[in-house]
């Protein structure tokens, strides 16, 4: 991700994106000006707020499926609904491409857990990790 990945948070359960921290003070542009970007180069589809890196989802592709694997955000961005959104965003994107996902992530879990919209879009033969449930 764009330089800062020392700075980013990987999320480990829904609650961790809702806290409302802002470490550093400055201000953070509109996060409806939330702009997604694959980057397939690294595997990480990349959340930008602002033309600022906020967050990243970490995947791998095989075939039509797409395994996302961990979820980080920026705290400069925390508690603004950033990942979900990016999730969100993700797991639409995979559905008008025609493919599936598997979830790896744990905070994707509890996304998917409370979206059913998006069951649709699980892999059926392998919709989550058997270790996906559990916190890290």
């Amino acid at each position: 991700m764009a330089g800062n990945a020392e700075d980013m948070i990987t999320l480990t359960s829904a609650e961790q994106d809702s806290t409302g921290a802002n470490p550093s003070g400055a201000p953070t542009p509109d996060v409806d000006d939330l702009v997604i970007t694959n980057n397939s180069a690294l595997g990480i589809y990349e959340a930008a707020i602002g033309g600022r890196t906020a967050a990243g989802l970490v995947y791998s592709e095989v075939g039509s499926r797409v395994v996302l694997m961990a979820t980080s955000v920026l705290p400069d961005f925390r508690g603004k609904g950033v990942a979900a959104r990016l999730i969100g965003g993700v797991l639409d994107e995979l559905r008008r491409q025609g493919k599936t996902a598997t979830v790896t992530c744990p905070f994707a879990t509890a996304f998917v857990d409370a979206h059913p919209e998006y069951a649709d879009v699980l892999d059926p033969a392998s919709p989550r990790s058997h270790t996906a449930g559990r916190a890290h």
